[in-house]
């Protein structure tokens, strides 16, 4: 598959964390659930992405199947696959607690949008305030930056729940190509088996 490189990989001089995100191969488990997902069309003729949360990465696919890229990601601070109950309805008065912040597996209908201040997001549960959305400075005890340019998948547990990307990636990659109509997010289980 010939993949065109994105215009933020010409920029010379960005931050680690801008420059953590590129044009990767992508293993063998990723490549063989894509060609399920297109040979069964499963995609419904729509761009999607899949999050690989032992890799801690996103890809994102057209809709004919091409890649457009892929980065690293922050992901939910604790384990686990599932959604807590009322997870949505603490995360909008900060009250998370450890086991609410969780990135979950499945298959969603993502959606744009913008969070409660403002900011354009890429929906992936709504209801649970689940989104992907572009790295934020934190606190600074997160060395989110820092976490986002490691190597070490073990680093980028850190987030609410949210599937965080470098900000070149949202505006090059994410935004383009899931942020404008609908598309589908599937996330990878935590040891990697495919969604159900």
């Amino acid at each position: 598959m010939v993949v065109a490189l994105p215009p933020c990989l010409a920029r010379a001089a960005e931050p680690a964390a801008e420059a953590a995100w590129h044009i990767a191969s992508i293993g063998p488990t990723t490549r063989n659930y894509v060609q399920h997902i297109l040979s069964t069309g499963d995609h419904e003729g729509l761009p999607f992405a899949i999050v690989d949360k032992v890799a801690s990465t996103i890809q994102v696919y057209r809709a004919d199947g091409s890649l457009v890229g892929t980065s690293s990601v922050l992901l939910g601070q604790t384990r686990g696959d599932t959604i807590v109950p009322g997870t949505g309805e603490r995360t909008q008065t900060r009250q998370l607690r450890p086991m609410d912040r969780t990135t979950p597996a499945g298959r969603f209908y993502s959606e744009p949008g913008h969070n409660q201040v403002g900011e354009a997001v890429v929906w992936i549960d709504y209801a649970a305030a689940l989104a992907i959305h572009r790295l934020r400075p934190g606190l600074p005890q997160e060395k989110r930056a820092q976490r986002m340019a490691s190597g070490n998948p073990l680093d980028k547990r850190i987030s609410a729940g949210c599937v965080v990307v470098p900000v070149a990636f949202y505006l090059d990659v994410v935004q383009p190509t899931l942020g404008h109509n609908k598309g589908i997010v599937y996330v990878m289980t935590e040891n990697g088996d495919q969604p159900r």
